[in-house]
C-alpha cells in the first residue's frame, strides 16, 4: 500500500435517474424512478427524492410503485447514458493513464501515475477539480473518495454521498474503519453479515479481534482471509486500466433462506432480467449462461449452458437459466443466488432461420406485453412492433407540429407527450393517438451546461463543499 491517498474512487449520484432529471426540466426536484416497468421489472435506480419514500435499486418494481406512487417511472435509455459515461471518463483519463472503469458510472484513478497528486493536498484538490468538471460538462454531480487503496477509496466515496469528497489519510485506516459495520466492507452480504452477527461480531474492529483462524472457520478459507485483511485496512490490488470484460453478473444474498421452490425461480427469472439490462448497458451480448447457486450449508454450486452464439435477449437468457436451475436441489434452502453471462461479443447472433422465413419471432416478443421482452438488439422492422408498444415511458419522440418531447405514458390507444428540451422550462402536455403519422420516435438530445452552473462550481470549488481532509467528513 502507498503512503498518500492517491487512488481516487468515482461513484456518480444516482446516474440515471440523474441523467434523466437533467434531460427532462419537469422532473428536476422530483422523485425518479428508472428500470424495468412490466410486471417483473425491478428498480435500475432511484433519485435521491424517491429514496426518501424507501425505493432502492434492485428492489421489485411493484414495491417501489407502492412506495412512491406519485414518482415518475422511466424505462432505461443505455444509449444517451453511455454517451455521458463517454464523456466522464474522457475527464478521468485526462488525470492519468490508470483509469479502471467498473461500470458506466463508477471508476477508479490512479493520480500518481498521471502525475496528478503526490499527496493529501494535491489529491484533494485533484478531486474538487475533478467533480467541478464532471459539472461544468454534464451538469451532474458525482461523489469523490481518496485514499491508500482501491478498498478505502471506494468506502470514501460511500461516505461522501450525494455530492461529496472524502479523503482518508493514510495511517487513520484503522481508526475509520473500527467501528464501521462489517458489512461496509466488499463482498458482506446480508448473510453473511447475518452468519457474523450470530458468532458475535457486528464491527470491523470485531472482526480483527477474532482473528483470521476464527474467520476462516467461519467463513470458509478464502473469505476468510480476505475478511481479516480487509479488516486490518490491507489492500494492496492496482489500478488496472481499461480491463476486458470476461463476464457480466448479477447476484443477490438473502437475509433469510429461501425454501420455496417457486420463489427460488422467481427469483433467478428477476436476476437474470437484471443481468441481461447491465449486459446491454454495456453493449455486450454474451453466448455462456451461468447459474450459481448457495445452499444453507455454504456449498456454491455452478451451473453453465453455452449457446449457439452470442446473445443479449432476455428471454433467452432467463430460460437459460431457468433450464440451468432445473439441474440443482434447492430443497435445504438457498442463501445466495446468481445469473451471469460470459463469452462475451459486442453483437448478436440472431436465429438466423427466424429471421429467414420473416419478423414473426420478433412480432410474437413485441406483443408479449412488456417492454423488457424485446430485445434491444434485435432486427425488428419499425411497421412490424404493434404503434402502442414503441411508446415507452422516458424515451425521446418528436412531433411534427410540437417539436422535441418525451413519453409520459401511453394506453388505451392514445400516448401522451411532455415538449420540452434539457435547456427549456417545463413543457406542455398533450395527447396524441398511438398511430398518429406526425408522431415519431427520436434520438436523445444531448445535455447542455445551464447558465449558473459556473457560480456553483466556483462556490464547490472555493471550499463550499467541505472535501473532509479528516476521514469519515462528507
Amino acid at each position: 500500500m502507498r503512503n498518500a491517498p492517491t487512488i481516487l474512487h468515482l461513484d456518480m449520484d444516482a446516474f440515471y435517474a440523474q441523467a434523466e432529471q437533467a434531460s427532462k426540466p419537469s422532473l428536476r426536484g422530483k422523485a425518479v424512478v428508472v428500470g424495468g416497468l412490466g410486471p417483473r421489472g425491478v428498480v435500475a435506480t432511484a433519485s435521491y427524492e424517491a429514496r426518501v419514500f424507501g425505493v432502492h435499486s434492485a428492489m421489485p418494481m411493484g414495491q417501489a410503485r407502492r412506495l412512491a406512487p406519485n414518482a415518475a417511472y422511466l424505462v432505461p435509455r443505455f444509449s444517451f447514458y453511455r454517451s455521458i459515461s463517454e464523456q466522464v471518463m474522457g475527464l478521468l483519463r485526462a488525470l492519468s493513464p490508470l483509469v479502471e472503469p467498473l461500470s458506466l458510472d463508477e471508476a477508479f484513478v490512479d493520480l500518481e501515475a498521471g502525475e496528478a497528486a503526490w499527496d493529501s493536498e494535491s489529491a484533494r484538490l485533484a478531486g474538487i477539480r475533478l467533480r467541478a468538471d464532471i459539472r461544468r460538462v454534464t451538469g451532474l454531480t458525482g461523489s469523490v473518495g481518496l485514499a491508500a487503496s482501491k478498498m478505502l477509496a471506494k468506502i470514501a466515496s460511500e461516505e461522501a454521498k450525494p455530492d461529496g469528497l472524502v479523503l482518508i489519510e493514510p495511517g487513520t485506516e484503522r481508526a475509520l474503519l473500527g467501528p464501521m459495520s462489517v458489512r461496509t466492507l466488499p463482498g458482506v452480504g446480508p448473510a453473511t453479515g447475518d452468519h457474523l452477527r450470530r458468532a458475535g461480531i457486528t464491527t470491523v474492529d470485531e472482526l480483527a479481534e477474532a482473528g483470521e483462524d476464527e474467520l476462516v472457520r467461519l467463513v470458509g478459507k478464502a473469505h476468510g482471509h480476505g475478511l481479516y485483511a480487509m479488516a486490518l485496512a490491507r489492500d494492496d490490488r492496482p489500478v488496472v486500466a481499461e480491463r476486458e470484460t470476461k463476464s457480466v453478473s448479477v447476484e443477490d444474498t438473502y437475509d433469510v433462506d429461501i425454501h420455496d421452490r417457486t420463489r427460488v425461480e422467481l427469483e433467478v427469472r428477476r436476476l437474470a432480467e437484471r443481468c441481461v439490462s447491465r449486459l446491454r448497458g454495456a453493449g455486450l451480448s454474451g453466448r455462456t449462461i451461468v447459474l450459481k447457486v448457495r445452499r444453507y450449508d455454504f456449498s456454491t454450486l455452478t451451473r453453465s449452458e453455452t449457446l449457439r452464439g452470442p446473445t443479449d435477449d432476455p428471454t433467452v437468457v432467463r430460460e437459460a437459466a431457468a433450464r440451468l436451475l432445473d439441474s440443482v436441489d434447492t430443497t435445504g434452502g438457498v442463501r445466495l443466488l446468481g445469473v451471469g453471462v460470459s463469452g462475451l461479443a459486442d453483437f448478436t447472433q440472431e436465429d438466423l432461420f427466424a429471421q429467414a422465413v420473416g419478423e414473426g419471432r420478433d412480432e410474437e416478443r413485441a406483443e408479449g406485453g412488456g417492454e423488457e421482452t424485446v430485445p434491444a438488439a434485435a432486427p425488428v422492422v419499425e411497421e412490424a412492433v404493434p404503434a402502442a408498444h414503441r411508446w415507452r415511458p422516458g424515451h425521446d419522440v418528436r412531433h411534427a407540429e410540437f417539436g422535441p418531447g418525451w413519453v409520459q405514458g401511453s394506453g388505451l390507444g392514445r400516448v401522451t407527450v411532455r415538449f420540452e428540451t434539457p435547456e427549456s422550462e417545463p413543457g406542455r402536455v398533450r395527447t396524441f393517438r398511438v398511430d398518429d403519422p406526425e408522431l415519431e420516435s427520436s434520438d436523445p438530445l444531448p445535455l447542455v451546461r445551464r447558465p449558473g452552473d459556473g457560480a456553483a462550481i466556483a462556490a464547490a470549488g472555493s471550499g463550499a463543499e467541505n472535501p473532509g481532509v479528516s476521514a469519515g467528513n462528507s
